[in-house]
């Protein structure tokens, strides 16, 4: 027969418990899901060229980096063609 230690038989029954807990733990964490952004939520600041999303969808957008107001390119358009 194998000899075994007390010592050796209850690492070895945490080393399971544990290694059985962490793989539950990582099994149940939801993963990504693919994100839709709707095109006209995406800005570009016109001073510092980061992108960013602002989903409030008005005329002029701050942008989070540079606190830089930006005017959408899109609205720009459309102001344009009201003038006229």
């Amino acid at each position: 027969m194998i000899r075994i230690d007390f010592c050796w038989l209850l690492g070895g029954y945490l080393s399971l418990f544990i290694l059985f807990f962490l793989f539950l733990e990582f099994k149940k964490k939801p993963k990504l899901k693919h994100l839709d952004i709707d095109p006209r939520f995406i800005w570009q600041c016109s001073v510092c060229i980061s992108t960013y999303i602002d989903t409030t969808d008005d005329l002029f957008s701050i942008c989070p980096y540079c606190g830089c107001y930006n005017l959408k390119n899109d609205k720009i358009k459309n102001i344009d063609n009201k003038k006229s």
